[in-house]
This record gives C-alpha cells, structure tokens and sequence, in this order.
C-alpha cells in the first residue's frame, strides 16, 4: 500500500476531488495547511487579490491506495493540480505499512 500527500492550492480542491472520484478514489482527508517553497517572498495571486507574504495557503491531500494504482493516482493530481504557475505544489509517495478498518477490523488493502 501507498500513502500519497498532495500539497495544492487551495482553489484546487475541486478539480482534483473530482478527478480522483473519476477513476474510483472514494475517499481522502484534507487538511488546511500554510507553506512554501522556492516561491518564498513572491507575489501570489489568491481569489483576484495580489499579496506578498512567506507563509501561502495551501490545502493538504492525505489518500491511502494500493501500491497498483498510486502512480496513477499520482498522474491524476499532477494533471489537475497543474495551473502552470509557480507554487502549484507537491505530491510525496510513502509506502504505508499496514491500515485496518475500525468498524470492521479489516486490514491491508481490504481496509481501504
């Protein structure tokens, strides 16, 4: 199994919510979150208002799949995450060591 996080930006969350819902993925966490990266200092356009700041808003994407479908998984966040600017994000891919389910205490890949 693969635990996949995807950093985006928050106006994002649709888009790949729904592209992920388009190849099966029926369940996910998300988290709000603040950061940066390379883009520190810049000037970022959020909800038509210009700004400079060190800290951006970002959501945060938590999916645990099996390990056959996380690259596509991966490729489907990438594509509709993508605004082609600077900031859009990251996907990290973690191998997941085991998941059980509490209501019924299925575990491995069946808890998914």
């Amino acid at each position: 199994m693969k635990f996949i996080i995807a950093i985006i930006k928050p106006f994002m969350l649709d888009e790949v919510r729904e592209a992920l819902g388009a190849i099966g993925i029926a369940g996910m966490t998300v988290s709000e979150a603040k950061g940066f990266g390379r883009q520190k200092g810049q000037t970022e356009i959020y909800r038509g208002a210009e700004y400079s700041t060190n800290m951006l808003p970002k959501v945060r994407i938590e999916i645990a799949v099996a390990d056959e479908i996380a690259p596509q998984v991966v490729e489907v966040i990438q594509q509709a995450a993508n605004t082609n600017s600077i900031g859009d994000g990251k996907i990290f891919v973690l191998d997941l060591g085991g998941a059980t389910r509490i209501r019924t205490g299925e575990v491995g890949d069946m808890a998914l």
